[in-house]
């Protein structure tokens, strides 16, 4: 199958380079590398990291997410307290 590769210059030179030293053509070399890069085991997958620290109790548990509606409604419901007791 043909497939059109774009390669920066140096890259290629050194392809040209290295299949010339080995007696070899630019495609061999390619589908070899491909070959072994494909034939590699694969690295682990580094999990994306969050941005902000997980808050964890003291068991090592995650402390649940809670969406934008849960976190609004707990802080009215805080608020709504507050007020009841500074009415008293």
């Amino acid at each position: 199958m043909r497939i059109k590769l774009d390669l920066p210059n140096p890259l290629f030179h050194a392809l040209q380079t290295r299949s010339a030293v080995r007696g070899i053509t630019v495609q061999a070399l390619v589908t070899e590398f491909v070959e072994r890069g494909l034939g590699a085991p694969e690295l682990p997958v580094q999990r994306k990291r969050s941005p902000l620290p997980i808050a964890r109790r003291a068991a090592g548990q995650s402390t649940p997410s809670l969406t934008n509606a849960e976190l609004h409604q707990i802080l009215d419901t805080e608020d709504a307290q507050r007020q009841i007791e500074s009415n008293r």
